[in-house]
């Protein structure tokens, strides 16, 4: 899978759809789509899927095969990576890239989403409910929602 996807002159329609969404509700960033759609536009080729979360997320709690990764923070503690705008240009190869970032939740890359948006990337997504999911009442994820819960491809080393 090249690094690099081309400016569209048109984007798919799930991306087209999500787009005019964000428009509507005053999203800082293109849009945002669920799992499910995310992996169809990553596995056709339509759009980069980039992991946001810290490299010890991705070892210890798993990954999509194939994503690319740039973490939004790093550590323990989560520190802000003041690179991440520059550096996520540098590894999808521009600022016209279609891009899925992916995190835990969804919320971290929905911020990272933004931070990218200000800096002139102009295809940037996020994907909606994260790898693991929202934390429930009992305090854990994966049981209602995220990439896991519904059953996509992942990876653990």
């Amino acid at each position: 899978m090249s690094p690099a996807i081309a400016a569209p002159t048109s984007l798919p329609p799930e991306l087209e759809s999500a787009r005019v969404l964000a428009l509507s509700t005053g999203l800082p960033y293109a849009g945002g789509v669920p799992p499910q759609t995310a992996w169809q536009l990553f596995t056709s080729g339509a759009a980069l899927l980039v992991d946001v979360r810290s490299g010890e997320e991705r070892k210890f709690v798993g990954h999509v095969p194939d994503s690319l990764h740039v973490a939004w923070a790093t550590g323990t503690s989560l520190t802000r990576n003041p690179r991440f705008a520059r550096e996520l240009e540098a590894r999808v190869g521009g600022k016209d890239t279609v891009v899925l970032l992916l995190c835990r939740s969804g919320k971290r890359s929905a911020a990272a989403a933004e931070v990218a948006t200000k800096a002139g990337m102009t295809q940037v997504f996020n994907v909606l409910e994260g790898f693991e999911g929202e934390i429930d009442a009992a305090q854990h994820r994966g049981g209602a929602d995220g990439w896991r819960y519904r059953q996509l491809p992942w990876v653990q080393d």
